[in-house]
């Protein structure tokens, strides 16, 4: 059984997920594959990815895409990109309707299998405070994280989640845009085209 078959037939989170406000059964939605040059990590599948069963097609994934500098076909190639939450499953809504976080299980049980079958990732994207705390090791929040992209770059770079909840962080903090975005963009491009 390949990695890949074995994340897909994952019921780790079968009771906890029959729990939730939406009591929805795991879908892992699995999106990597050997000789990708460029790690997207983020959080967790949303309500609209468990359905289609493609990562980032919501919202925020045309944000991320914006950000990035990519088109949909290039962002879903999976010989250059390799798309790894930090749970493979949509985790489910609280009881007031926000997302839940990403079941530490997840990550623990498969993301460093995942990442030993990804040698040729040359750029890592870090979406979200799991996934800079997974990748980084940094106990900080997420604006400081951000603020010391330089640290990271230019193989690494922590964003902030692109959802549209955090449109007022994007506008509280201009240095996102105006610094880490086209350096961002910059590097995207030299690894897509070595």
């Amino acid at each position: 059984m390949t990695l890949i078959s074995e994340i897909n037939g994952c019921r780790l989170c079968a009771d906890r997920f029959g729990a939730t406000q939406t009591a929805h059964a795991p879908r892992p939605v699995v999106w990597f594959a050997p000789g990708a040059k460029i790690l997207i990590s983020g959080q967790a599948p949303g309500m609209k990815v468990y359905h289609s069963g493609r990562p980032f097609t919501d919202p925020s994934g045309d944000r991320l895409r914006d950000w990035l500098g990519l088109d949909s076909d290039t962002f879903y190639d999976l010989t250059l990109i390799a798309i790894v939450p930090m749970a493979f499953c949509f985790p489910g809504y609280d009881a007031k309707g926000s997302d839940l976080p990403p079941p530490k299980i997840c990550g623990q049980t498969w993301h460093d299998r995942v990442m030993a079958t990804l040698p040729d990732v040359r750029l890592r994207v870090l979406v979200g405070g799991a996934a800079h705390k997974y990748h980084l090791g940094v106990k900080t929040g997420v604006t400081e994280t951000i603020k010391g992209w330089r640290d990271h770059a230019p193989h690494t770079f922590a964003l902030p989640h692109p959802s549209w909840r955090n449109t007022a962080w994007l506008k509280k903090n201009l240095w996102f845009g105006a610094d880490v975005l086209p350096a961002l963009r910059a590097r995207v491009k030299e690894v897509l085209n070595d």
